[in-house]
């Protein structure tokens, strides 16, 4: 019998974008509940109990109902893809590139939280620095990023692209949580193995999809060569992170947020100053690819690898 997979709440930007990179799979049976039983809560349960992989698409408390739900439920698995478990205990963080045992995790997971877009290239910046103990416990992170606009869901995309709208934007480019409690700083914190939280301005474009994160540094008494081989030795052997060598990034003039669009992919650069005393780590990637759905079915495979 082919795996039952379940995406509960498809209709939305992630769920969608997960459906279209299943779509054609033969080895998997994927379970769907009409658009207008959406909110059918005896039919959503009966799917999640059917289901041997149940990909939640969903606000945060929705997605904690959800698992109230699965309370006498002892096999079925779960994606998470809300920030709602995200740093929760009994869940298995789903950066499968995290560390070397992080893809054995989740392939031996039941319950499994997908990480932020943001977070993503963040934490894959961060995660080997402070592993190496080439970034001190102490210093002052921060996190500068910008996205696509599909990351802030169908809401946000009607306002960037319905003119007719009264809450229309019109900006090519805005700066948001002006607060600085953005909802990723508790996993940043967390897998970034920072010991408070960094300081994270996150911005939106006018573009779809695509993403560039970048954490400066200041490193005294450590290369700029000492950090790439540390990025590229983590994530050696895996075709999903890759590290421009110093030849690419030392060449490149600009760096498009959209160059990873409609991949699955991340491409961390390591770029600094002609003294090499100041460093600026940037991460590319798509925040709906690996930054989300295409990080979901990453974590599906992996699941169905068990």
């Amino acid at each position: 019998m082919k795996p039952r997979i379940f995406i509960d709440g498809e209709h939305g930007t992630t769920g969608l974008q997960i459906r279209s990179r299943m779509e054609g799979r033969a080895d998997v049976e994927l379970l769907s509940i009409p658009e207008a039983e959406r909110r059918n809560a005896a039919m959503r349960e009966d799917l999640l109990n059917t289901a041997d992989i149940a990909i939640l698409c969903l606000p945060d408390d929705a997605s904690r109902e959800v698992i109230a739900f699965l309370s006498g439920n002892t096999t079925t698995r779960v994606i998470d893809t809300s920030t709602a478990h995200r740093t929760a205990p009994g869940w298995v963080y789903g950066f499968a590139e995290l560390e070397k045992e992080q893809a054995s995790k989740i392939r031996d997971a039941r319950f499994v939280a997908n990480p932020g877009c943001y977070p993503t290239g963040a934490i894959a910046l961060l995660r080997p620095l402070r592993d190496a103990g080439l970034l001190p416990g102490d210093y002052p992170v921060s996190v500068n990023a910008v996205s696509g606009y599909t990351g802030g869901g169908k809401q946000l995309i009607a306002q960037m692209e319905d003119a007719a709208r009264p809450d229309h934007i019109t900006s090519e480019h805005f700066l948001y949580r002006l607060d600085l409690a953005h909802k990723h700083l508790p996993e940043m914190k967390l897998y970034g193995r920072l010991p408070r939280e960094p300081i994270f301005a996150p911005s939106v474009g006018r573009f779809a999809q695509g993403m560039l994160v970048q954490v400066p540094l200041h490193l005294e008494g450590v290369s700029v060569e000492t950090v790439h081989a540390t990025l590229a030795d983590h994530y050696a052997g895996q075709g999903i992170v890759t590290v421009a060598s110093p030849a690419e990034s030392a060449a490149a003039k600009r760096l498009d947020p959209t160059e990873l669009a409609n991949t699955d992919l991340m491409k961390l650069h390591v770029f600094a100053s002609p003294d090499g005393t100041r460093l600026n780590l940037v991460a590319l990637l798509d925040n709906l690819g690996k930054g989300a759905s295409g990080a979901a079915v990453q974590n599906m495979d992996l699941m169905l690898s068990a």
